[in-house]
Protein backbone atom coordinates (compact mmCIF):
# COMPACT_ATOMS: atom_id res chain seq x y z
CA UNK A 1 0.00 0.00 0.00
CA UNK A 2 2.13 2.91 -1.67
CA UNK A 3 -0.24 5.62 0.23
CA UNK A 4 0.37 4.06 3.76
CA UNK A 5 2.39 6.35 6.39
CA UNK A 6 3.45 4.52 9.62
CA UNK A 7 3.44 7.02 12.48
CA UNK A 8 6.29 8.09 13.76
CA UNK A 9 5.73 12.15 15.13
CA UNK A 10 2.82 12.87 16.98
CA UNK A 11 3.52 16.60 16.37
CA UNK A 12 2.76 16.09 12.64
CA UNK A 13 0.61 18.81 11.05
CA UNK A 14 -1.59 16.28 9.36
CA UNK A 15 -2.60 14.70 12.18
CA UNK A 16 -3.99 18.03 13.71
CA UNK A 17 -7.33 17.02 12.38
CA UNK A 18 -7.65 13.53 14.74
CA UNK A 19 -5.33 14.94 17.67
CA UNK A 20 -5.49 18.85 18.30
CA UNK A 21 -8.61 20.80 16.43
CA UNK A 22 -11.75 20.74 18.23
CA UNK A 23 -14.83 19.59 16.00
CA UNK A 24 -16.36 23.35 16.19
CA UNK A 25 -13.04 24.41 14.02
CA UNK A 26 -12.69 21.47 12.18
CA UNK A 27 -16.48 22.51 11.41
CA UNK A 28 -14.67 26.21 9.74
CA UNK A 29 -11.43 24.69 8.31
CA UNK A 30 -12.38 25.86 4.85
CA UNK A 31 -14.26 28.81 5.60
CA UNK A 32 -16.23 30.26 3.75
CA UNK A 33 -16.21 26.83 2.00
CA UNK A 34 -17.52 23.67 4.24
CA UNK A 35 -15.18 22.38 6.78
CA UNK A 36 -14.23 19.21 7.70
CA UNK A 37 -15.52 16.09 10.16
CA UNK A 38 -14.47 12.70 11.22
CA UNK A 39 -16.23 9.46 10.23
CA UNK A 40 -15.62 6.71 12.60
CA UNK A 41 -15.39 2.21 11.42
CA UNK A 42 -15.45 1.49 7.92
CA UNK A 43 -19.01 0.94 7.51
CA UNK A 44 -19.88 4.43 8.20
CA UNK A 45 -17.05 5.93 6.05
CA UNK A 46 -18.52 3.76 3.44
CA UNK A 47 -21.94 4.85 4.04
CA UNK A 48 -20.50 8.75 3.83
CA UNK A 49 -18.55 8.28 0.39
CA UNK A 50 -21.46 6.75 -1.07
CA UNK A 51 -23.65 9.60 0.43
CA UNK A 52 -20.51 12.36 -1.93
CA UNK A 53 -18.49 13.11 1.11
CA UNK A 54 -15.07 12.86 -0.35
CA UNK A 55 -12.09 11.70 1.95
CA UNK A 56 -9.26 13.62 3.11
CA UNK A 57 -6.66 10.97 5.08
CA UNK A 58 -7.48 7.96 7.03
CA UNK A 59 -6.30 6.83 10.64
CA UNK A 60 -6.08 3.04 10.73
CA UNK A 61 -4.18 0.68 13.27
CA UNK A 62 -2.21 -1.90 12.12
CA UNK A 63 -4.01 -4.57 12.71
CA UNK A 64 -7.27 -3.52 10.56
CA UNK A 65 -5.23 -2.61 7.19
CA UNK A 66 -5.49 -6.33 6.42
CA UNK A 67 -9.92 -6.42 7.62
CA UNK A 68 -12.83 -5.05 7.47
CA UNK A 69 -11.29 -1.61 6.42
CA UNK A 70 -9.12 -3.42 3.40
CA UNK A 71 -11.35 -2.82 0.46
CA UNK A 72 -12.58 0.57 1.47
CA UNK A 73 -8.87 1.66 1.34
CA UNK A 74 -8.66 0.23 -1.60
CA UNK A 75 -10.95 2.32 -3.28
CA UNK A 76 -9.28 5.36 -2.93
CA UNK A 77 -5.68 4.90 -3.75
CA UNK A 78 -4.57 8.17 -3.59
CA UNK A 79 -5.58 9.26 -0.61
CA UNK A 80 -2.91 9.08 3.16
CA UNK A 81 -3.65 6.15 4.96
CA UNK A 82 -1.34 7.19 8.78
CA UNK A 83 -0.92 4.05 10.62
CA UNK A 84 0.37 2.60 14.08
CA UNK A 85 -0.12 -0.03 16.80
CA UNK A 86 -3.73 0.86 18.78
CA UNK A 87 -2.13 1.55 21.79
CA UNK A 88 -0.22 4.90 19.92
CA UNK A 89 -3.20 5.72 18.34
CA UNK A 90 -5.26 5.86 21.82
CA UNK A 91 -2.71 8.36 22.42
CA UNK A 92 -2.66 10.07 20.05
CA UNK A 93 -6.52 10.54 19.13
CA UNK A 94 -7.47 10.53 23.49
CA UNK A 95 -9.97 8.25 23.22
CA UNK A 96 -10.38 4.55 22.42
CA UNK A 97 -10.49 3.40 18.63
CA UNK A 98 -13.32 0.49 19.22
CA UNK A 99 -13.94 0.35 15.16
CA UNK A 100 -10.51 0.59 14.00
CA UNK A 101 -10.53 3.14 11.67
CA UNK A 102 -10.72 7.35 11.59
CA UNK A 103 -11.39 8.92 8.23
CA UNK A 104 -11.31 13.27 7.74
CA UNK A 105 -13.46 13.96 5.55
CA UNK A 106 -14.84 17.28 4.08
CA UNK A 107 -18.57 17.88 4.38
CA UNK A 108 -20.93 19.35 1.55
CA UNK A 109 -22.86 22.37 0.87
CA UNK A 110 -26.23 21.76 2.70
CA UNK A 111 -29.32 22.08 0.02
CA UNK A 112 -32.25 24.32 1.40
CA UNK A 113 -34.86 23.61 3.42
CA UNK A 114 -37.34 24.42 0.28
CA UNK A 115 -35.59 21.64 -1.39
CA UNK A 116 -35.00 19.05 1.41
CA UNK A 117 -39.11 19.42 1.56
CA UNK A 118 -39.74 19.17 -2.23
CA UNK A 119 -41.07 15.71 -2.05
CA UNK A 120 -41.50 14.97 1.45
CA UNK A 121 -44.98 14.22 3.26
CA UNK A 122 -43.64 13.59 6.81
CA UNK A 123 -40.38 15.49 7.88
CA UNK A 124 -39.10 15.48 11.60
CA UNK A 125 -37.69 19.05 12.79
CA UNK A 126 -35.26 19.36 15.84
CA UNK A 127 -35.46 22.44 17.92
CA UNK A 128 -32.33 23.18 20.06
CA UNK A 129 -31.46 19.25 20.31
CA UNK A 130 -27.90 19.13 21.79
CA UNK A 131 -26.56 15.83 22.60
CA UNK A 132 -24.83 14.02 19.96
CA UNK A 133 -26.32 11.14 21.45
CA UNK A 134 -29.32 11.81 21.31
CA UNK A 135 -28.96 13.89 17.54
CA UNK A 136 -27.45 10.42 16.51
CA UNK A 137 -30.52 8.04 18.03
CA UNK A 138 -33.24 10.79 16.10
CA UNK A 139 -31.77 10.27 13.04
CA UNK A 140 -32.06 6.69 13.51
CA UNK A 141 -35.28 6.28 14.22
CA UNK A 142 -36.52 8.80 11.48
CA UNK A 143 -34.11 6.86 8.67
CA UNK A 144 -36.02 3.51 9.78
CA UNK A 145 -39.69 4.72 10.86
CA UNK A 146 -40.82 6.43 7.57
CA UNK A 147 -39.71 10.30 8.03
CA UNK A 148 -38.57 11.69 4.44
CA UNK A 149 -36.53 14.22 5.66
CA UNK A 150 -34.79 15.96 9.18
CA UNK A 151 -34.61 20.00 9.61
CA UNK A 152 -32.63 21.13 12.96
CA UNK A 153 -32.54 24.53 14.20
CA UNK A 154 -29.44 26.73 14.62
CA UNK A 155 -29.27 25.53 17.77
CA UNK A 156 -28.89 21.67 17.59
CA UNK A 157 -25.44 19.80 17.78
CA UNK A 158 -23.78 19.15 14.47
CA UNK A 159 -25.34 15.93 12.93
CA UNK A 160 -21.87 14.67 11.73
CA UNK A 161 -19.63 15.43 15.37
CA UNK A 162 -17.31 12.37 15.43
CA UNK A 163 -19.97 10.43 13.44
CA UNK A 164 -20.03 6.51 14.21
CA UNK A 165 -23.88 6.21 13.25
CA UNK A 166 -24.09 6.26 9.21
CA UNK A 167 -27.60 7.23 9.51
CA UNK A 168 -27.04 10.33 9.07
CA UNK A 169 -26.27 9.11 5.47
CA UNK A 170 -29.27 7.92 4.74
CA UNK A 171 -31.97 10.29 4.83
CA UNK A 172 -32.05 13.82 3.60
CA UNK A 173 -30.97 16.56 6.06
CA UNK A 174 -30.47 20.31 6.66
CA UNK A 175 -30.27 23.40 8.88
CA UNK A 176 -32.39 26.30 9.03
CA UNK A 177 -30.64 28.95 7.83
CA UNK A 178 -30.03 31.60 10.77
CA UNK A 179 -31.42 34.04 7.95
CA UNK A 180 -35.14 32.24 9.12
CA UNK A 181 -35.37 32.95 12.32
CA UNK A 182 -37.01 30.02 14.53
CA UNK A 183 -39.93 29.57 15.17
CA UNK A 184 -41.97 32.69 12.84
CA UNK A 185 -40.59 32.48 9.92
CA UNK A 186 -39.67 28.68 9.94
CA UNK A 187 -42.93 28.03 10.90
CA UNK A 188 -44.08 30.01 8.42
CA UNK A 189 -41.87 28.89 5.52
CA UNK A 190 -42.91 25.31 6.59
CA UNK A 191 -46.62 26.07 6.20
CA UNK A 192 -45.80 28.10 2.85
CA UNK A 193 -44.90 24.04 1.73
CA UNK A 194 -48.12 22.71 2.79
CA UNK A 195 -47.28 21.01 6.00
CA UNK A 196 -49.41 20.87 9.45
CA UNK A 197 -47.17 21.46 12.34
CA UNK A 198 -47.54 18.78 15.25
CA UNK A 199 -45.97 20.52 18.22
CA UNK A 200 -44.83 17.51 20.50
CA UNK A 201 -45.28 18.79 24.43
CA UNK A 202 -46.17 18.31 27.96
CA UNK A 203 -49.88 19.80 27.15
CA UNK A 204 -53.23 19.14 28.80
CA UNK A 205 -54.78 20.68 25.76
CA UNK A 206 -52.98 18.16 23.51
CA UNK A 207 -54.32 15.59 21.44
CA UNK A 208 -54.26 11.82 21.11
CA UNK A 209 -51.30 10.71 19.07
CA UNK A 210 -53.19 8.11 17.08
CA UNK A 211 -55.97 10.84 16.33
CA UNK A 212 -57.76 10.45 12.86
CA UNK A 213 -56.98 13.98 11.92
CA UNK A 214 -52.99 13.54 11.96
CA UNK A 215 -53.34 10.30 10.07
CA UNK A 216 -55.15 12.16 7.53
CA UNK A 217 -53.01 14.75 6.93
CA UNK A 218 -51.33 15.14 3.72
CA UNK A 219 -47.92 16.73 4.91
CA UNK A 220 -46.77 17.14 8.61
CA UNK A 221 -44.09 18.24 10.11
CA UNK A 222 -43.16 16.48 13.81
CA UNK A 223 -41.05 19.04 16.13
CA UNK A 224 -39.10 17.40 18.71
CA UNK A 225 -37.69 20.29 21.71
CA UNK A 226 -34.74 20.53 23.78
CA UNK A 227 -33.90 17.21 26.37
CA UNK A 228 -35.24 18.66 29.56
CA UNK A 229 -36.91 22.44 28.77
CA UNK A 230 -38.35 20.68 25.29
CA UNK A 231 -40.24 23.08 22.87
CA UNK A 232 -40.26 26.88 23.42
CA UNK A 233 -43.61 28.64 24.09
CA UNK A 234 -43.97 29.87 20.80
CA UNK A 235 -43.16 27.07 19.15
CA UNK A 236 -45.86 25.01 21.03
CA UNK A 237 -48.06 28.19 20.26
CA UNK A 238 -47.46 28.33 16.71
CA UNK A 239 -48.75 24.78 15.69
CA UNK A 240 -51.51 23.34 14.23
CA UNK A 241 -51.47 20.53 16.96
CA UNK A 242 -50.05 19.49 20.04
CA UNK A 243 -49.42 15.86 21.29
CA UNK A 244 -48.55 14.15 23.83
CA UNK A 245 -47.61 10.84 24.41
CA UNK A 246 -49.49 8.84 27.04
CA UNK A 247 -47.48 7.68 30.10
CA UNK A 248 -48.04 4.94 32.80
CA UNK A 249 -46.94 4.23 35.82
CA UNK A 250 -46.47 7.77 36.79
CA UNK A 251 -43.79 8.73 34.41
CA UNK A 252 -43.91 12.25 33.25
CA UNK A 253 -41.91 11.95 29.97
CA UNK A 254 -39.66 10.02 27.50
CA UNK A 255 -36.79 10.87 26.24
CA UNK A 256 -36.32 13.18 23.31
CA UNK A 257 -34.88 10.28 21.44
CA UNK A 258 -37.44 7.87 22.58
CA UNK A 259 -40.11 9.98 21.89
CA UNK A 260 -38.98 10.72 18.33
CA UNK A 261 -39.31 7.04 17.66
CA UNK A 262 -42.63 6.77 18.99
CA UNK A 263 -44.07 9.59 17.41
CA UNK A 264 -42.49 8.43 14.05
CA UNK A 265 -43.57 5.38 14.12
CA UNK A 266 -47.47 6.44 15.21
CA UNK A 267 -47.20 9.36 12.76
CA UNK A 268 -45.53 7.82 9.57
CA UNK A 269 -48.24 5.82 8.83
CA UNK A 270 -49.34 6.56 5.91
Amino acid sequence: MSNRIEITDFTAPELDVYARIPEVQLLRFYEPKPGLFIAESPKVIQRAANAGYQPVSFLVQHKDLEKEGKELLQKFPGIPVYTADYEVLVKLTGFALTRGMLCAMTRRDLPSVKDICKNARRIAILENVVNPTNIGAIFRSAAALHMDAVLLTPGCCDPLYRVSMGTVFQIPWTYFHKKVSWPEAGMELLRSLGFKTVAMALRNDSISIDAPALQAEEKLAIILGAEGDGLVDATITGCDYTVKIPMSHEVDSLNVAAASAVAFWELGKR
